[in-house]
């Protein structure tokens, strides 16, 4: 099982997309626990977290504290990270299910994140193409999500608390080899 922790930055719509992109998940008894973490706290998310059963985490600071303190606050031995606005496609169930498993059993902690797609809604971009390349050249995005056990993420030292980076900064931690691009796709809400 696992816990998702999932950056909302405010974004009530963005919020509701990724929850219901869990839905399924929930259901399969995958998910154990849902925490929204916010800044703010204020009235949307505070009725999306109550209406869908979620904890709700309001903190002070940086993306890096936030995300520190929902690791925290989490109950399973697997944290998916995620930002508000992320579409899980695909058969995401399964294959982070079969990933769990047989990450448990390997001799080296090894994490993954979701390969990534744009909106088919979305307008195109300069600044796409630069997302792209970068992805390519240095590796995957906050954008990507990213599922790792809890003892490997301690390991890692978490995400720094003192930075905005602390996604990117953690992400890059991850060497290539130690780090699973998944087949299911993530459409990211920006």
């Amino acid at each position: 099982m696992l816990s998702v922790i999932i950056l909302t930055k405010g974004d009530e719509r963005g919020v509701v997309m990724t929850l219901a992109a869990l839905v399924p998940g929930a259901a399969a008894g995958l998910v154990r626990d849902v925490l929204l973490i916010d800044r703010e706290g204020g009235g949307a998310i505070e009725r999306v977290a109550d209406v869908a059963g979620c904890q709700l985490l309001v903190h002070q600071g940086t993306d890096g504290a936030l995300l520190r303190e929902g690791a925290r606050a989490a109950r399973s031995n697997w944290l998916l990270f995620l930002r508000a606005g992320a579409v899980l496609e695909g058969s995401w169930i399964d294959e982070i299910a079969q990933f769990m498993e047989s990450a448990a059993l390997a001799p080296k902690a090894r994490a993954a994140v979701f390969r990534y797609a744009r909106s088919p809604h979305a307008d195109l971009r300069v600044r796409d193409a630069f997302k792209t390349a970068h992805r390519l050249l240095l590796g995957p995005s906050a954008d990507q999500g990213l599922l790792i056990a809890r003892a490997h993420y301690d390991a890692l030292g978490g995400h720094a608390a003192s930075s905005e980076r602390a996604e990117a900064k953690l992400l890059a931690q991850l060497r290539r080899k130690d780090r699973i691009l998944l087949r299911s796709r993530i459409v990211a809400g920006n």
